[in-house]
């Protein structure tokens, strides 16, 4: 393990706990309450405040803010958690908030994630492992974003908005509405515009997985979704189909996003 190499200038509170091989640059100031994982690091001028635990490996770049209270009006100082798991990289000016306790009092952050700079997680978040958000992506509270989805720049995600594992949320698109796992979506009142055929295929699906999720997508257009979920329910070889019907029937306070 490396060492641990705090710089002068960094401020670390009494009662914050510092992982073996931890960096933190300069001007970086670390709360009382954070947790940092082994081999976390922090560039530079990055703030760590709340109770907040961050993963082994997460690199965190300068002007991060981190843990801060959420931009909810209904919180009123109660203690709250965010957690951040590992391996993630935060890159420039990333905010990510705790949870309030109308919804469940924790944000969760999963492993290997990309934040790229002036991007969002609001509190009550669910972020899953390998997510991308790109520039200035947005996602506001109590959304759930499952494993591997990548959001395009400079999009937003509305409250309690569910994003299926996989999909892929094109640049510039305002999502209102649940996007199917493997969903393709995209336009400034954003759409399902088909499958993410790219992230299938780097994800090594077969041609007869992708041909049945094309063929059970053509039968979610022709009524409702969850109607027709509950009828193909239980027939299906494809265990991404299976995803894809069970998550039409989870539970969601939005209904879903569908092709023009």
């Amino acid at each position: 393990m490396a060492e641990t190499l705090i710089h002068p200038s960094a401020i670390i509170e009494c009662g914050a706990e510092i992982g073996q091989g931890v960096r933190i640059g300069p001007f970086c100031l670390i709360g009382s309450d954070v947790r940092l994982g082994d081999g976390a690091e922090l560039k530079s001028h990055v703030v760590v405040t709340g109770d907040t635990s961050v993963g082994s490996e997460t690199v965190i770049y300068p002007f991060a803010s981190i843990g801060h209270d959420p931009q909810d009006l209904k919180f009123n100082g109660e203690h709250t958690r965010l957690e951040i798991g590992s391996r993630n990289r935060i890159r420039e000016y990333v905010t990510m908030q705790p949870g309030t306790d109308g919804g469940g009092g924790v944000t969760r952050i999963g492993d290997d994630g990309l934040f790229m700079a002036n991007s969002h997680v609001a509190h009550d978040c669910r972020i899953g492992n390998n997510v991308i958000l790109v520039n200035s992506v947005a996602v506001a509270g109590h959304c759930i974003v499952e494993d591997e989805v990548i959001v395009g720049g400079l999009s937003g995600i509305h409250q309690f908005v569910r994003l299926g594992r996989g999909s892929m949320i094109g640049a510039l698109s305002m999502v209102t509405a649940d996007v199917l796992p493997y969903g393709l979506v995209q336009g400034p009142r954003a759409h399902l515009d088909g499958l993410n055929l790219v992230g299938l295929k780097r994800r090594g699906a077969s041609r007869s997985e992708i041909a049945e999720l094309r063929a059970t997508l053509a039968k979610l257009h022709d009524g409702s979704f969850r109607d027709t979920a509950r009828d193909l329910g239980g027939r299906q070889n494809s265990t991404m189909v299976t995803e894809m019907l069970d998550f039409i029937l989870g539970p969601s306070d939005r209904s879903f996003l569908k092709p023009l």
